[in-house]
C-alpha cells in the first residue's frame, strides 16, 4: 500500500483521536490526547498528524535551546492498526518527511511492533537506526485470549503453583478492589467496591512502589511525574487500577494497567514490604483477575508487560534479577514476544549535534 503524505490533524480530526490512535488495533495510550496533554506540562509540543484514509498519529517535539530545529519522539508510534509492516513502514516515511519539512532534525520512534514482522529490517533501510530503549522495557510476556474461551479454559493453562496460590489467597479473604472510569459493570462479584479516593489510592501505590525498588535496587522517579498521569488517565477512561486488601481492609498491592488496542497492559506492580510472605499469591491473585477484566472486555490479550531490562533487553536467564518475574509471568500461560524496539533518524546531522550540546549545556547551568 502506498501512503499519501502526513498532514496536519483539523481540530473535528483530533475530537475522534482515540478511536483513531488508542481504541484501534495496536493502539496505545501513548498516542492519546491525554498523554499529548501531559508532556505538553513538561515542555514538550504535540503535533497531531493525520493521513487521508482516517490514520492518525501523535507527535511530540522539543525545540533546542538557542540554535533553532527540534527533536521529536513518537511515543509507541506509528500504531500498527492491523495493517502490514509495511504499510507502518510507509506511514513512519511520510511523517519523518513532514517533520523534517518543519525543522526536526531527529525523530525517534518505538512502535510496538513484533519483530518477526520484518518491520526493524524495513526502517532501517530507510535510514533509521537502533537506540537504546525510551521506555523501560522493548519486549512483552503476552496471553492470547481466544474470543470464545472461558475462566476454566484459560486458568487450564496455569502453572500447578499458580493455581494454588491463587485458590490461597482467595481462602484467605484477600479482595480486589477496582479503581476504574470506564468498562463494564461487575454482576458477577469478582472485585470490591473501593474504600477510598482514588487520588488516595494512586499516592499509596506509588509509596508501596518506591519500597518495591527499593528493595530490589532501582530507582522510581519523583511522584509528581508518575500520580498526576495515572490520575488523568484514569478519569479519560485509559488507566485501570487494580488494589488488593487483605481481611482487614489494608491495601498490600496493586496492579496498574492501560486499556488500549483491544488489549489491557501492565504498566506498573508493588506490594507492601513483607505482604508476599504473609500472603505468596497476593500478586498471583492480582494478576488473574487482571485477565478475568480483560476477557470481560473482550479483549484478544493480556499484555502482562516486559521483564527486560537495559542495555541489552534480552530473555532473562536463571540467575538474573529479572528471572523470577520471567517465570512469574510465564506461569499464567504467557508467552515472551520479541519486539522491534527503539529507532531514530537523524535528519541533520550538524544541528543534531549542535542542539544535543546546547541542551546539555542548559541543563548543566540549571543544576
Amino acid at each position: 500500500m502506498n501512503v499519501e503524505e502526513a498532514a496536519p490533524a483539523t481540530p473535528e480530526e483530533q475530537a475522534d483521536w482515540a478511536r483513531r490512535t488508542v481504541q484501534a488495533p495496536g493502539g496505545h495510550v501513548y498516542q492519546s490526547l491525554a498523554w499529548a496533554e501531559h508532556r505538553r506540562a513538561s515542555g514538550w509540543r504535540p503535533r497531531f498528524l493525520r493521513f487521508d484514509d482516517g490514520f492518525a498519529v501523535l507527535a511530540l517535539e522539543r525545540s533546542w535551546p538557542f540554535i533553532g530545529g527540534a527533536s521529536a519522539y513518537l511515543p509507541r508510534g506509528p500504531i500498527a492498526a492491523g495493517e502490514a509492516a509495511e504499510t507502518t513502514a510507509d506511514r513512519l516515511a511520510a511523517v519523518t518527511d513532514h517533520l523534517a519539512g518543519r525543522g526536526v532534525d531527529v525523530l525517534a520512534t518505538d512502535a510496538e511492533l513484533p519483530a518477526d514482522t520484518g518491520y526493524g529490517d524495513r526502517i532501517r533501510r530507510a535510514g533509521f537506526r537502533p537506540i537504546p530503549e525510551i521506555q523501560p522495557s522493548r519486549h512483552r510476556i503476552s496471553l492470547p485470549l481466544p474470543p470464545d474461551a472461558t475462566d476454566d479454559d484459560v486458568r487450564a493453562g496455569f502453572g500447578k503453583s499458580t493455581r494454588q496460590r491463587i485458590n490461597g489467597a482467595e481462602r484467605a479473604g484477600l479482595r480486589v478492589a477496582r479503581y476504574d472510569a470506564a468498562g463494564w459493570t461487575d454482576d458477577e462479584g469478582l472485585f470490591v467496591l473501593p474504600a477510598r479516593p482514588v487520588g488516595e489510592a494512586l499516592h499509596g501505590f506509588y509509596s508501596m512502589l518506591e519500597s518495591t525498588g527499593g528493595r530490589r535496587g532501582f530507582h522510581f522517579g519523583p511522584r509528581s511525574a508518575f500520580v498526576p498521569w495515572w490520575q488523568l488517565a484514569h478519569d479519560r477512561g485509559l488507566l485501570v487500577y487494580l488494589e488488593v486488601n487483605d481481611d482487614a481492609g489494608a491495601s498490600i498491592g496493586g496492579l496498574a494497567l492501560y486499556r488500549h488496542g483491544g488489549r489491557l497492559t501492565t504498566v506498573h506492580s508493588a506490594d507492601r514490604t513483607g505482604a508476599r510472605t504473609d500472603h505468596p499469591g497476593l500478586m498471583h491473585l492480582l494478576r488473574w483477575r487482571a485477565i478475568q477484566l480483560a476477557m470481560r472486555e473482550r479483549c484478544n490479550e493480556m499484555d502482562l508487560g516486559g521483564v527486560d531490562i537495559g542495555p541489552y533487553h534480552r530473555e532473562p536467564v536463571d540467575g538474573e534479577p529479572m528471572f523470577g518475574l520471567y517465570e512469574h509471568k510465564r506461569s499464567f500461560g504467557a508467552e515472551w514476544v520479541e519486539m522491534t524496539g527503539a529507532h531514530e533518524r537523524v535528519i541533520r546531522p550538524w544541528r543534531y549535534l549542535a542542539g544535543r550540546a546546547a541542551a546539555r549545556a542548559v541543563r548543566l547551568v540549571r543544576r
